[in-house]
């Protein structure tokens, strides 16, 4: 039987537009600053804290204080029990996000001279720091793309939903964030065009390597634009270490086999639980929170935006408490770069366990003398072990504040050659491979992909 097809020129073309990072066909690299800046003034955006009854649509229900929206759209925000035997925390409950809807992260390709671009959009997120960031050509929920809230249509919808206009480059379903969302999905899609598309004035025609090149930039590239670049295959040469020719640590076997052991070993209870009551959680009329301030809080937001599909409404945020700090550790073994990924279990991912990043967690929630695995040696290490640091927001449509300090360092002799059971060294193009195959890395280390493939 035949395997699959393939564009057999698709690394090269992705090789030639990574090569292309001073300017792409719409503007140089370093105009971008003033595009985007251009487009935050073009419209008005405000986002201000509010106390949950001055939400719109939203209320708790009063059998299971779960906040919900009156068109029984969107997300819920529910509670949330855990009892495992993994790791050194047997029990615990939570709120979480429960959005059944799976969203579509859309990007647009297209050939200019020759060389790939990507259809980029500014586009505003009321939890995101700096509010406007690059997203994908399409980044909407199906509540959104179906106009829920009876706003404007989604640009660009009809090359993604329906009969495909273009060439499919990749489509994949992944997991969000674990600890925050509850079994979330959303599918992450590249098309290539051969149509003339004329780009809105808040989108722009961008190379990888102009995205490679603003990867490199703190809070300038979403997390849905980040982990859809992650799934486009490797161009040669990505991240930033000569092939020696050596051979990877474990075959695809061995590494499927050793996440499966850990998928399949420990017991896991998860079930979902009213969010009024939740022990060390409490109410008050401006947000849901913890009793002792860890981990994060629930909040609600007002929000105008003049270039989103609805220019005002309002909504709950989760608001995480303290920076995270998000790293993968590598090293060259027989001349092949490897990455040291973690069987990392979240009670809100679709199968529990997927491949984490060597390092994931934010500091402040972990005494001093319990930090994780290597977090210590991640922390400390000299500007020559540094081969990437940036921060990034998480996904700013669910979260406020949510940054993370994203790492790629270069291990050292502290660095165990055996690491504990949970965690294993994957060559690039191995963990390349396992998130086209959907719901195998979470969306942390698939951030760390793309930014790792940045490095030239």
């Amino acid at each position: 039987m035949p395997g699959p097809r393939t564009d057999p020129g698709l690394r090269e073309r992705l090789a030639a537009s990574a090569a292309r990072r001073d300017a792409g066909v719409q503007l140089r690299t370093e105009e971008f600053s003033a595009w985007l800046a251009e487009r935050g003034q073009a419209h008005r955006f405000v986002v201000a804290r509010v106390p949950f009854a001055a939400l719109d649509g939203w209320d708790f229900a009063p059998e299971t204080g779960n906040l919900h929206h009156r068109s029984g759209r969107f997300f819920t925000v529910e509670g949330l029990s855990v009892r495992t035997t993994a790791g050194p925390v047997a029990s615990w409950q939570q709120p979480i996000i429960r959005q059944h809807e799976v969203g579509v992260l859309g990007i647009l390709m297209k050939e200019f001279d020759g060389v790939p671009h990507f259809l980029m959009q500014a586009k505003m997120e009321p939890g995101n720091p700096n509010l406007l960031q690059i997203s994908p050509t399409v980044q909407a929920t199906r509540s959104n793309y179906t106009r829920v809230h009876g706003g404007a249509a989604v640009r660009y919808l009809e090359y993604f939903m329906g009969p495909r206009r273009g060439r499919t480059v990749c489509d994949v379903l992944q997991s969000e964030h674990g600890s925050w969302f509850y079994r979330k999905n959303n599918r992450n899609v590249i098309v290539e065009t051969t149509e003339d598309v004329p780009a809105h004035e808040d989108f722009c025609w961008l190379t990888l390597g102009q995205l490679y090149e603003l990867l490199g930039r703190d809070n300038t590239v979403n997390m849905d634009s980040r982990t859809v670049l992650s799934a486009l295959p490797l161009p040669d040469g990505a991240g930033g270490a000569p092939d020696g020719g050596g051979e990877a640590l474990l075959t695809d076997a061995e590494i499927q086999g050793w996440l499966t052991s850990h998928r399949s070993e420990h017991a896991w209870h998860i079930e979902r639980v009213p969010l009024l009551g939740l022990p060390d959680w409490y109410r008050t009329d401006d947000e849901v929170a913890r009793h002792d301030g860890r981990f994060f809080r629930l909040v609600a937001v007002s929000v105008r935006a003049g270039s989103r599909e609805v220019a005002r409404w309002s909504q709950p945020l989760l608001e995480p408490v303290g920076m995270g700090v998000t790293a993968f550790v590598v090293r060259d073994i027989g001349g092949v770069r490897h990455v040291l990924v973690q069987a990392k279990a979240e009670g809100g991912l679709p199968g529990v366990v997927e491949l984490g990043p060597t390092v994931q967690c934010v500091p402040d929630n972990h005494p001093a003398d319990r930090w994780p695995f290597l977090l210590d040696h991640v922390l400390s290490a000299g500007p020559a072990r540094v081969l990437y640091s940036a921060v990034h927001a998480e996904e700013g449509g669910r979260f406020r504040n949510a940054e993370s300090r994203y790492l790629v360092v270069e291990a050292d002799d502290r660095v165990p050659a055996r690491p504990p059971a949970e965690y294993a060294w994957l060559t690039v193009p191995q963990l390349s491979d396992m998130v086209r195959q959907g719901r195998q890395v979470n969306v942390q280390a698939r951030t760390l992909l793309a930014c790792l493939a940045s490095l030239a």
